[in-house]
């Protein structure tokens, strides 16, 4: 059997000149969790298929299967996969893995969730799951671009989804969205690191300190993002958990590098 399905493109949108979406059909055999990554990719008229991880934007209970990428001109999937358009082939893996769940996570009060870029991705999951806001009272994401034009599903996050039939009541209610740019002037301003840092990014939300006794953390984004917040929560004396042993704090290192 197969490792891989062929998928078809439903839909491409692309939001900037580096940074587009699109969503391909699913195989009903297809299983994950919300937060997982899979491999996806192009095959090739000669050799083997150019493969990449992506966590997967769509919930777990959804028809279709949704990507976000990055464009790189001269990346061995991503100079081909931004091209694609509705009716193209896209493989995807049988088996989604990783670690940004909320089951390998303690038991707390505030899930914190920290992304950078493309690292949105399993977040969009994460909030459209009723079981985040079943274990958590509260729900914070961070979201750090350079430009303002990158924050991409911003206006699904704020507009869209507080309207949802089923999950609208629990996002108003207990989702706090935090969009912050780093190259040009916005209402938010800051890398997430600093802003956690300095306090600033609890004081504008209104939240108190943030505290492992109760709060909850997943990463995902950058590799200095993930190495700077995991250095600063475990001087604050959280603990990272993994598939085997659940912790104050998760990170996602199999990021798409295209």
């Amino acid at each position: 059997m197969s490792a891989f399905n062929d998928e078809r493109v439903l839909s491409v949108h692309h939001w900037t000149d580096r940074l587009f979406s699109f969503t391909t059909t699913r195989d009903k055999g297809l299983r994950f969790s919300n937060g997982h990554f899979t491999m996806i990719g192009l095959r090739q008229e000669a050799g083997k298929p150019i493969l990449r991880a992506y966590s997967i934007v769509s919930a777990n209970y959804e028809e279709h299967l949704e990507f976000l990428s990055i464009k790189v001109q001269d990346g061995p999937l991503t100079s081909k996969l931004q091209h694609i358009k509705v009716g193209d082939s896209v493989i995807v893996g049988h088996k989604p893995t990783g670690t940004l769940l909320i089951d390998y996570l303690l038991p707390g009060k505030r899930l914190f969730m920290f992304a950078s870029g493309t690292g949105l991705a399993p977040f969009l999951s994460i909030i459209r799951d009723p079981e985040s806001y079943e274990k958590f009272d509260q729900l914070v994401l961070i979201h750090g671009v350079r430009q303002v034009k990158e924050l991409a599903y911003h206006d699904y996050i704020t507009e869209e989804l507080p309207k949802h039939e089923i999950l609208g009541e629990m996002v108003t209610e207990q989702l706090l969205y935090y969009p912050t740019v780093t190259r040009e002037p916005y209402k938010n301003m800051g890398r997430s690191t600093d802003l956690l840092e300095s306090g600033k990014l609890c004081k504008d939300l209104g939240l108190s300190a943030f505290n492992p006794t109760t709060d909850r953390a997943m990463i995902c984004g950058s590799p200095s993002l993930l190495r700077d917040l995991k250095r600063m929560f475990e001087e604050r004396g959280f603990k990272e958990g993994n598939t085997t042993t659940p912790g104050d704090f998760v990170i996602e290192r199999a990021f798409a590098e295209q």
